[in-house]
């Protein structure tokens, strides 16, 4: 058979015996050739080039930027599993412990609205990326100086200002690799370590605690994780100095917001609201002489592996299913608050184990919403923006459900279910519905 291979689509022939000629020939027959189902001159397909290095690339990006994770969830997860008995121990008291949780919170996801904004104005990811997490793992190994809860709770602000600094950086750098690999997978892959180092920290906390190290020495500990995070971060900037290069061509045009987007946004703002840090949970468990200290921070760790097991799962339903899985697992976590502001023994255990659905979901899920609505140049600020919202609503959530439980348990529970299933359920479902009939690349 007569071989038309050839270079940029344009057959042999062209290229060997003159180009007239060629021409001449391949009109006359080509109408014989088409008849015969063999390719033309004008019909040979353009050869792809192999996305197989890029797509290997990418992988390694996500893997080392997932380690970074992995060690720094160890160092300020470990240090948050025990914030709310710290500052309990310092004379804390409770309103204080959900102002501090929710200002923390607010802080936490605010900051990305400026922080994102700027990285897409000067595209320059890394820097912001950098700053963020080393406030974020160095502001936890201090708090072993804290001798006075105003001091304590200036660093654990501290620690929440700096995640929001690189969160919008480092979801958008993830988000390029995520185009080629599945944005519910890289994402699901990068929460599954990074959970599994937020159950390493707790772990280690609980231990200090559990042989008499006091407090003090528990959050020492908790430099070592920290270091290594910054040391790994340094490998994955040096090996990708531009992770945008990975960013796969989009299958359609998708617009800067959307109407999707921003009932997801309201929906999730919704959840949030209704979500409670764990320090008011750990302060719940304290005050009721439910657990002990150490034993809460056990427990927190436990919330961590459930998120850490869930997310991949979570992450490759959504790759298949779109936003129905994100309804069905944030409509799972809102039976948490029941379970843990008003149970007992292994109630209050499957209360912290849908607390840590509710935390899984969170990050395996929101963000490849928001990656598969928004283009590439405008991501890390619609990120940012999405946080911002995300964390006003937790940081108002948080506050009302501190003044709520100076009352009564209850009343902070009544609170969380009414946002959680009346709110944001609808809210979901409405944001599923509205991507469908836009044909943007999500479903619900």
């Amino acid at each position: 058979m007569r071989s038309y291979e050839g270079r940029n689509g344009i057959p042999e022939a062209l290229r060997s015996r003159g180009i007239r000629r060629a021409i001449r020939a391949d009109r006359t027959a080509a109408p014989l050739r088409e008849r015969k189902g063999e390719p033309t001159a004008r019909t040979w397909p353009r050869m792809e080039k192999s996305t197989a290095p890029l797509d290997r690339r990418a992988y390694r990006f996500v893997l080392l930027m997932s380690v970074v994770s992995l060690f720094a969830d160890a160092a300020y997860e470990g240090g948050r599993s025990a914030a709310g008995q710290l500052l309990a121990h310092l004379g804390a008291g409770g309103l204080v412990v959900g102002i501090v949780g929710g200002l923390g919170e607010l802080l936490n996801f605010v900051v990305p609205f400026v922080s994102g904004r700027i990285a897409d104005r000067t595209r320059r990811y890394w820097p912001g990326t950098f700053t963020g997490y080393a406030l974020n793992v160095f502001s936890v190994p201090a708090l072993a100086f804290a001798r006075s809860w105003p001091v304590a709770a200036v660093l654990l602000l501290a620690e929440r200002f700096g995640r929001g600094i690189r969160r919008p950086t480092a979801r958008a750098m993830l988000s390029y690799a995520g185009s080629r690999l599945g944005q519910g997978w890289v994402f699901g892959l990068h929460e599954a370590l990074d959970q599994t180092g937020a159950t390493l920290g707790p772990l280690a906390v609980a231990l200090v605690l559990a042989v008499g190290g006091g407090f003090p020495r528990a959050f020492a500990v908790l430099a070592i994780p920290a270091i290594l995070a910054m040391a790994v971060l340094i490998v994955a900037r040096l090996a990708f100095p531009a992770p945008h290069e990975m960013e796969a061509a989009p299958e359609m045009t998708v617009r800067v917001r959307s109407l999707p987007y921003w009932l997801y946004l309201a929906a999730a703002a919704c959840s949030a609201a209704g979500f409670a840090d764990f320090s008011l949970v750990a302060y719940h468990l304290a005050a009721q002489r439910l657990v002990g200290d150490a034993w809460i921070a056990v427990l927190y760790a436990f919330a961590m592996i459930v998120a850490a097991a869930i997310s991949m799962p979570l992450g490759r339903l959504y790759d298949r299913h779109g936003g129905i899985v994100v309804t069905a697992a944030f409509a799972l976590s809102a039976a948490y608050a029941p379970l843990a502001f008003l149970g007992h023994g292994a109630a209050v255990a499957i209360g912290i184990a849908l607390w840590g659905v509710g935390m899984g979901a969170q990050d395996a899920l929101l963000p490849p919403v928001v990656a598969r609505l928004t283009p590439r140049d405008r991501r890390a600020g619609a990120l940012g923006t999405f946080d911002a919202a995300y964390g006003i609503a937790w940081f108002l959530g948080s506050v009302a459900m501190g003044a709520l439980y100076v009352r009564a348990a209850w009343a902070t529970v009544a609170f969380a279910l009414v946002l959680q299933l009346a709110c944001a359920l609808p809210l979901y479902v409405l944001a599923g519905r509205a991507a469908r009939r836009q044909h943007e690349p999500i479903a619900g």
